[in-house]
């Protein structure tokens, strides 16, 4: 260890820790004592003199007049105040009563452009639903007028198929008759030929079964013509019902 003194109380010690290589320590000596500080008392300002009555009478006196100064300033701030106030209120009165009128303008203005707006839609629409009407009447008498023209029709076939019909009857009961009365003529001449019983029964049985297929076949052609009047019918009830709902998809679509 190598130890350097430069102070009585200060020492700085130096250590070599490696080759190369130095380790200082320094030891700092104790803190000196300060001596104490003496405080300085401040000696006693001598008193004021007293003051005469006069002296005291004018600064009274000037003390009532700086009074009555800060008074007046005073109040000459308050007027300005209020002077400043009274006219900022005018001015918003007269803003306020400019925006009103404004205001009001406009908003009649608008009044009045939105009732001629509203009387023009409303003449439009009047327009409008006028020519819907107009087509919805031309429609209809143009339905009518197919519906007339086609139930003429029908009509028309339904005499024709009637007409028909009854002269097709008249043509097969008059063949029938022929036919029986042919038949009968027959049946009578086989029988006045014959003298055996049992050739006359036979003869007037098959008699009877003509008779009896000749009901049936009338009864056939008869229910035949009755299921072609019913389906005619049908039909007609067909067309016009189509007819109507044709007519009223035409006035609901116009």
């Amino acid at each position: 260890k190598i130890q350097l003194t430069e102070a009585e109380a200060t020492e700085i010690r130096c250590q070599e820790k490696s080759k190369g290589g130095l380790s200082y320590e320094v030891i700092l000596a104790e803190p000196a004592i300060t001596p104490s500080v003496q405080i300085t008392k401040r000696t006693a300002t001598p008193g004021k003199k007293d003051l005469s009555a006069e002296e005291i009478e004018e600064k009274l006196k000037a003390a009532e007049e700086r009074r009555l100064s800060l008074e007046a300033k005073k109040m000459a701030d308050w007027n300005a105040k209020m002077a400043k106030i009274e006219e900022a209120s005018r001015k918003k009165d007269e803003l306020n009563n400019e925006f009103m009128v404004q205001t009001k303008e406009a908003l009649v203005a608008k009044m009045e452009h939105y009732e001629e707006k509203r009387e023009a839609i409303i003449n439009d629409k009047k327009e409008k639903l006028k020519v819907h009407s107009q087509e919805i009447e031309k429609t209809r008498n143009s339905l009518e007028m197919q519906k007339s023209t086609e139930l003429n029709a029908i009509e028309e076939k339904l005499r024709t198929a009637a007409t028909l019909r009854d002269e097709n009857m008249k043509k097969m009961l008059e063949r029938l008759k022929e036919h029986n009365t042919t038949k009968v003529a027959e049946v009578k001449n086989k029988i006045e030929q014959t003298n055996n019983q049992a050739e006359i029964q036979v003869i007037e049985n098959k008699l009877y079964a003509a008779e009896m297929n000749r009901e049936k076949e009338i009864q056939k052609k008869l229910e035949q013509i009755r299921k072609h009047e019913r389906r005619a019918e049908m039909v007609r009830q067909n067309k016009a019902s189509l007819c109507n709902q044709s007519e009223n998809n035409a006035a609901l679509s116009g």
